[in-house]
């Protein structure tokens, strides 16, 4: 996979509102400051969710579809194949090998990213979940058998991202979120500052209340995306 990736298009900015009305606002607000926006359940749950993804492209913004499909895989790839056509660019779906395949199969124009483990679980939380591995390498197997089954990357947080470039090298996509400035107290668990993650190896950060909930939403946009730039420069 060759990867030309433009510095500005690298932040990807989550739509974590409750309405459409809230996701236009916050999208006016930001302006040219951000080029790539991720949909989530949230808006989905709401009214005009693919209207605000026909807003977003006419306004020549980047979607990223984050539902996590998780369900038999031919309801999954018949999900993703709804997706073709749209203009959509990336999408996330959670699970097994055989949804991975069915995905990556259904795909045309969207890539189809493989969620490894979610950025608000840490060790504590897999034990409850039954997973007795490492956390590492649980997302590094993850990876590889999402690489194999032809998905176009995963979706992994920055402490694992370099341990998955130096198992599988740099022919696919990391997707990193739980970005945080400084020391956090929400859920997020498992998280690094932007220039860690694409020093750690990701390809794309997502990063969403430090954006939404900050005074000035732009100010904090262009910083980030000016730590983006001089991250990539300096690799």
């Amino acid at each position: 996979m060759v990867k030309i990736i433009p510095h500005r298009e690298r932040l990807i900015c989550a739509l974590d509102v409750p309405t459409t009305y809230d996701a236009k606002t916050l999208v006016e607000r930001l302006g040219d400051s951000v080029q790539f926006f991720k949909l989530g359940l949230e808006l989905f749950m709401t009214d005009g969710y693919f209207e605000l993804v026909d807003w977003l492209l006419a306004r020549e913004k980047k979607i990223f579809v984050d539902l996590k499909f998780f369900d038999v895989p031919a309801t999954v790839g018949r999900a993703v194949r709804q997706l073709n056509g749209r203009g959509i660019t990336f999408t996330t779906i959670h699970g097994n090998d055989g949804i991975m395949r069915a995905a990556a199969e259904a795909k045309v124009d969207v890539k189809v990213l493989a969620v490894t483990v979610l950025t608000s679980l840490d060790r504590g939380d897999l034990d409850d979940l039954g997973f007795e591995c490492d956390i590492e390498q649980l997302v590094v197997s993850r990876a590889r058998r999402a690489v194999d089954y032809g998905c176009d990357g995963v979706v992994a947080s920055g402490y694992e991202s370099r341990s998955l470039r130096a198992a599988l090298g740099d022919s696919f996509l990391i997707v990193t979120p739980g970005i945080r400035p400084v020391d956090n107290d929400d859920d997020q668990k498992r998280v690094v500052t932007a220039p860690e993650a694409f020093a750690n190896g990701a390809d794309y950060i997502v990063v969403g209340r430090p954006i939404r909930d900050a005074d000035d939403p732009r100010g904090v946009a262009e910083t980030i995306q000016q730590q983006i730039e001089q991250a990539i420069n300096t690799k």
